[in-house]
């Protein structure tokens, strides 16, 4: 099994309506899951809402079939005064074997917003103030 980079964020299993007629995964589907997963990190870091911004190209290194479960794990990146870049894996494991094999990766980038969607700094993370 390979190192993860990063934090598990979520994991779920594939079901039969996130795939198509062959039983392959709708690659939004898995997008929209790592989308999830970097934003949970983006509001943790910023202490409150963050909204995605941009996403880097995505390239598909193996299908992921229903039944399957599927792991996202994050790590912040890079730290701007108002946006994060977070990085994002997808694996996949099938649910009965050990073996994890990586899916796909991706960049997602997030602002900080305020209450009314307007970007603010990033809130200082519990760990920064510690050092």
């Amino acid at each position: 099994m390979s190192a993860h980079p990063g934090e598990p964020v979520i994991r779920v299993t594939a079901m039969p309506a996130d795939a198509n007629a062959y039983g392959d995964i709708f690659g939004g589907w898995l997008m929209s899951l790592m989308d999830m997963g970097a934003g949970l990190i983006a509001a943790r870091h910023s202490r409150g809402r963050a909204v995605t911004v941009a996403m880097d190209g995505m390239q598909f290194h193996l299908p992921v079939k229903v039944g399957d479960e599927v792991s996202v794990y994050g790590r912040l990146e890079r730290e701007g005064r108002t946006s994060m870049s977070i990085a994002v894996e997808a694996w996949r494991r099938n649910r009965h074997a050990d073996e994890e094999f990586k899916v796909t990766e991706a960049i997602f980038t997030f602002v900080a917003v305020d209450a009314t969607g307007k970007p603010r700094a990033v809130a200082s993370s519990p760990s920064k103030q510690e050092s």
